[in-house]
């Protein structure tokens, strides 16, 4: 059972203010005249609660939907960059002021450059949020041959730091600078994922996992069935093996939820304790 959390805090907030606004203007004149009588007047527990809460939730709602927000990394796809149990931190502004819950656009702010680790609602179920490195912007020309990413024609600068590393054996460890970005991916030598040359549309983002071989992300999950509305695009005169034509999927503009920005806390479980040790930015 999925709960959106963003709908249950804005009921919460606009009930608790409701009643905040009814007792300060209606009811606690009420009891002050009730209490001029020499009679005994308290506010029941759903008055006193929501007017003890309501900054409170009023406060969370702001900083959660305008500020940052926290969000868990619950797998491996942007390894080795954030780590399953990491807890980061979301600019919410950067990629403009959205509504809670509608997500509606109100105040532009900017948009997502290449190499940001951005977050943003799965586009094939948004009641998901998925995390993965923007690799291509409106207009850009995107490939990937040989586990090597291509941009407008230029091949990323990259370089082999370690085969093997300890911390994944079945790897190759590399150091990757997209646009202003110096970042580490990982590469599973045995596996290929190519795709030629695309386009990315105006209002639509190429994204894909720093854990190149083993991310859900622009190049699979359409999973060859097109549909504009989602970003799953057909990209013309391309086909697989099989004859069919070639989908990517493509972030839209709209399902865009913030920029990561920060690790602030590793926690893996209840049965272990929060670490507060690799607190960093992301780059």
């Amino acid at each position: 059972m999925h709960i959106d959390f963003s709908l249950v805090l804005v009921l919460a907030t606009l009930f608790s203010g409701v009643v905040w606004a009814l007792d300060r203007w209606v009811l606690r004149r009420q009891r002050a005249a009730v209490q001029a009588e020499g009679k005994k007047a308290e506010p029941g527990l759903v008055v006193e609660y929501s007017v003890s809460f309501f900054p409170v939730l009023a406060l969370v709602l702001v900083l959660r939907s305008f500020l940052y927000e926290p969000f868990q990394i619950p797998s491996g796809s942007m390894l080795p960059t954030l780590k399953i149990g990491d807890f980061i931190l979301v600019n919410k502004y950067n990629y403009g002021v959205r509504l809670p819950v509608i997500h509606t656009e109100v105040i532009p702010v900017g948009r997502p450059e290449l190499g940001d680790v951005a977050v943003f609602r799965y586009p094939l179920d948004p009641r998901l949020n998925y995390i993965k490195r923007v690799v291509g912007v409106p207009g850009d020309r995107i490939a990937y041959r040989n586990k090597e990413l291509i941009v407008n024609g230029v091949p990323v600068q990259r370089e082999l730091l370690e085969r093997h590393p300890r911390e994944a054996p079945s790897e190759w460890l590399w150091q990757e600078q997209l646009g202003e970005i110096s970042h580490q991916v990982y590469n599973f030598p045995e596996r290929h994922y190519d795709f030629p040359e695309v386009e990315v549309p105006e209002g639509f983002y190429l994204v894909m996992g720093d854990n190149r071989d083993h991310s859900n992300d622009s190049r699979f999950w359409c999973e060859g069935q097109p549909h504009a509305e989602q970003g799953c695009l057909i990209i013309p005169e391309y086909f697989n093996q099989r004859g069919e034509p070639l989908v990517m999927g493509f972030v839209p503009e709209e399902a865009l939820v913030g920029q990561a920005v920060a690790v602030w806390m590793h926690w893996t479980g209840f049965f272990n304790l929060p670490s507060f040790r690799d607190v960093r930015l992301i780059k």
